[in-house]
C-alpha cells in the first residue's frame, strides 16, 4: 500500500484514534497546498502542532503519525470531573470564550479553572478518543439565537410529522464547491513545485455546486450541478424542482441564505401562490432533511472518489442520484417539537451553569 493510501486509511478507519486521523488529515491538507494557518483551523489545533506533525511525517513517514507508548501512568482524575468533561464536550463553549468548538487544551484549561482539578490536554484527548468524541471534526450542538426558533421548529417539524393532505413537502439546499480531485497519483514526500503551486499528491480539477431537492414523502431526490451559485441559479433550480408537482400545494423547507430571498425569488413566489417557503431557524440547518442526504451522498459517493475532471465528478453525482432513486425510501422523522425544545432548554440550562461556575 502506498503512503497516500495509508493516510486515507487512517482517516477513514473507525479503529484509528481520532488524534491519529487528524494528523493524517494535516498531511493530506498540506499536500493540497493549503496554508498552515488554514490547516490549523480545520484541524482545531495550533499552528505549532501543524508544524510538529508535518515535520514528524517528513522524518518518519506514516509511522511517525501513530501513537507512541507513554512511560507515565494514566492521570488519576475523579469520576465526577471525568463526567464533567464528557458533559461539557457535548455543548458549545461558553459564548464569552469566542470559541467555535472545544480543543483538548481549551477543555483542560476550562476544567482546571472551573473544577479546581488540574488535568492535562493529553488526558482530555484520550478521554474523547475512548468515548468516540471528536468536537474539532464533527462540531457540537449549536443553540440557535433566532428569536423565532420555537415557532420555526414547530412549523417544520409539523410538516414532517403531519404534512397537509395532498401536499408535497420538498427539502431544498445547496452543497457548494464540491472538488474534483484526481487521487490516483502516488503520495510522495511533501514537495511543492513553486512554479506550478501545487503538490505532487493529487490534482484539483475544479469544483461544482449541487442543488438538491428531497421529496420528504417519497425520499426521492432531484439534483442539478451548476458552475455558479446565486439567486438566478436557485430560482432556475426551484422551477425545475416544483414542475413535476404541478397542481399540488408545495411546501419548501430551506435555510436563510440570501439567494433564497432575492427580489426575483419573492416575485416568483407571488406568481406561484401554491408554493410556500418554510425557513429553518438561523444556525439550525440540521432541521433540513436534505442535509442528511448530503451527508450520506458525501460518505458513499464523493469523499473517496477519484475524479479526473469536473465532468467526471458531475456524472458520478448524477449516477448516485439515479441509484438512490431506484430504491428511495423517506427518512422517518421521530422527534416532536416538544422533545426538541426540551433538549434545547436542557442545553441552555447546562451552559448557564457552566458560565456561572466559570464566573466564580
Amino acid at each position: 500500500m502506498d503512503e497516500r493510501a495509508e493516510l486515507w486509511s487512517l482517516v477513514g478507519s473507525p479503529d484509528v484514534p481520532a488524534t491519529v486521523a487528524t494528523r493524517a488529515r494535516i498531511v493530506l491538507w498540506r499536500a493540497e497546498s493549503r496554508q498552515k494557518q488554514e490547516i490549523a483551523a480545520l484541524a482545531g489545533v495550533s499552528r505549532p502542532t501543524v508544524n510538529f506533525w508535518l515535520a514528524r511525517y517528513e522524518a518518519e513517514g506514516v509511522a511517525g503519525l501513530l501513537e507512541r507508548p507513554r512511560g507515565a501512568g494514566r492521570e488519576q482524575v475523579p469520576s465526577s470531573v471525568r463526567a464533567r468533561i464528557l458533559a461539557a464536550t457535548r455543548t458549545s463553549p461558553p459564548a464569552e470564550s469566542g470559541l467555535s468548538h472545544w480543543s483538548s487544551r481549551e477543555m483542560a484549561a476550562f476544567i482546571t479553572r472551573t473544577e479546581g482539578v488540574s488535568v492535562s490536554h493529553h488526558y482530555v484527548a484520550t478521554l474523547w478518543r475512548d468515548n468516540g468524541l471528536a468536537p474539532h471534526r464533527q462540531g457540537t450542538f449549536k443553540i440557535s439565537k433566532d428569536p423565532a426558533f420555537a415557532e420555526k421548529v414547530a412549523d417544520i417539524v409539523g410538516l414532517y410529522l403531519d404534512p397537509p393532505g395532498g401536499a408535497v413537502v420538498l427539502s431544498i439546499d445547496e452543497k457548494t464547491q464540491i472538488q474534483a480531485l484526481d487521487r490516483t497519483q502516488p503520495l510522495l514526500p511533501i514537495e511543492f513545485d513553486a512554479s506550478e503551486k501545487r503538490t505532487h499528491d493529487y490534482v484539483r480539477h475544479g469544483t461544482t455546486n449541487l442543488f438538491a431537492a428531497l421529496d420528504v414523502g417519497t425520499g426521492e431526490v432531484f439534483g442539478e450541478c451548476t458552475p455558479t451559485r446565486n439567486g438566478a441559479d436557485f430560482l432556475a433550480f426551484l422551477n425545475k424542482a416544483v414542475k413535476p408537482h404541478a397542481g399540488k400545494e408545495i411546501h419548501v423547507v430551506l435555510d436563510n441564505l440570501s439567494t433564497h430571498t432575492t427580489p426575483d425569488v419573492q416575485a416568483w413566489l407571488r406568481n406561484n401562490r401554491q408554493v410556500h417557503f418554510h425557513f429553518t431557524p438561523k444556525g439550525s440547518s440540521w432541521l433540513n432533511q436534505i442535509e442528511t442526504w448530503f451527508s450520506i451522498a458525501t460518505r458513499q459517493s464523493i469523499r473517496r472518489g477519484t475524479f479526473t475532471s469536473v465532468k467526471v465528478l458531475i456524472k458520478q453525482i448524477r449516477d448516485y442520484i439515479t441509484h438512490w432513486n431506484s430504491d428511495a425510501t423517506p427518512f422517518i422523522w421521530t422527534a416532536t417539537t416538544d422533545e426538541i425544545l426540551a433538549k434545547v432548554r436542557l442545553l441552555q440550562t447546562n451552559i448557564k451553569k457552566l458560565v456561572d461556575n466559570n464566573a466564580k
